[in-house]
């Protein structure tokens, strides 16, 4: 068994984070994850209504009794979400922690902290996550430039990201980007983190309510397979190579400057969402972490998390003997 201040902050047995993945990360997701010992979040967003989040918060607690979380990830738009009435939600339902990302969360900080909820605040620099702690979140989770989604502008990998925020903060750290199994755990907790993140490789489970075409999609790709989009907007997305990501780089390299209309038919959420349910693996982006790589089959969510400790568990073992005084 390997215990850390993660697994402590939230009351889990192993060091494993299943993270808010947008369509994706729902009660069978993340329920899944929580009776196989570690800790999901559901992603609020997911839900355009506040009440449908918490229909899914019900439905995720008659599906565990273990700890489970809420993902807010705060967007800029010309009409934001009502993040305040997901955060009343999160507050009469008992949910115990919210996983924040994107947008600094300090203007919400205090109707969180009111509840007396933990918050792990997903950064992609060291800068991030020092001002998370500052402003009172409660662990950090460290997103390198492997990572599917929105890994930052830095393009800083993970190999060095830990031990550098490891360095300039003390409290929990999670680190996600690149992880998929026991190997990286093994990693990631020798560079300083407390626990590992992983989205993609759980989207390849048997659990993942998407169709089975994307998890074929992510078992048959290699390291090789994902593609930055919207650099040119500053808001840099990894995601699985198809046809569509070529376009989507392609109007980018045009001469002038690119407007997000001028991609937003590729890249709306409307478009990825019939992707991951439908199965067409061209009709949209689906994003995607370099970790495909090491994904080679489509487990149970328990079998990945007992596959996992196991290895990391005889990785650490393995090393300490290699020590010699």
């Amino acid at each position: 068994m390997i215990q850390t201040r993660i697994t402590e902050l939230f009351g889990i047995e192993k060091p494993i984070v299943q993270g808010g993945l947008m369509w994706i990360a729902r009660a069978e997701l993340a329920a899944a994850v929580a009776n196989a010992g570690g800790i999901g979040f559901m992603t609020a967003l997911t839900f355009p209504d506040p009440e449908d989040l918490r229909a899914e918060i019900r439905k995720c607690r008659q599906m565990t009794d273990k700890p489970f979380g809420v993902n807010l990830t705060f967007l800029p738009a010309l009409t934001p979400p009502d993040y305040p009435s997901y955060i009343r939600i999160c507050i009469e339902e008992g949910v115990r922690f919210i996983e924040t990302a994107g947008r600094n969360p300090e203007p919400y900080m205090d109707q969180i902290k009111s509840a007396d909820i933990k918050v792990l605040h997903k950064c992609t620099s060291v800068r991030h996550a020092q001002k998370a702690v500052k402003i009172g979140c409660d662990a950090i989770g460290m997103d390198g430039f492997e990572a599917a989604g929105h890994p930052g502008e830095d393009d800083v990998t993970s190999l060095i990201l830990l031990p550098a925020t490891r360095d300039a903060i003390d409290v929990p750290l999670v680190a996600s980007g690149g992880f998929a199994d026991g190997r990286g755990l093994a990693a990631a907790l020798a560079l300083g983190a407390d626990a590992i993140n992983m989205g993609t490789r759980f989207v390849a489970t048997k659990e993942a309510p998407v169709h089975d075409n994307v998890k074929q999609a992510l078992v048959g790709r290699t390291e090789r397979d994902t593609r930055l989009i919207m650099r040119s907007l500053r808001n840099t997305e990894r995601v699985l190579h198809n046809t569509i990501a070529d376009k989507v780089i392609e109007i980018e390299q045009q001469p002038g400057e690119t407007r997000i209309e001028d991609i937003v038919s590729y890249v709306a959420g409307r478009v990825g969402k019939q992707m991951l349910e439908q199965g067409d693996m061209e009709a949209g982006t689906l994003a995607a972490g370099q970790c495909m790589g090491l994904i080679r089959d489509v487990p149970g969510v328990r079998e990945l998390l007992d596959r996992i400790m196991a290895e990391a568990e005889a990785v650490m073992r393995k090393n300490a003997g290699k020590i010699r005084d």
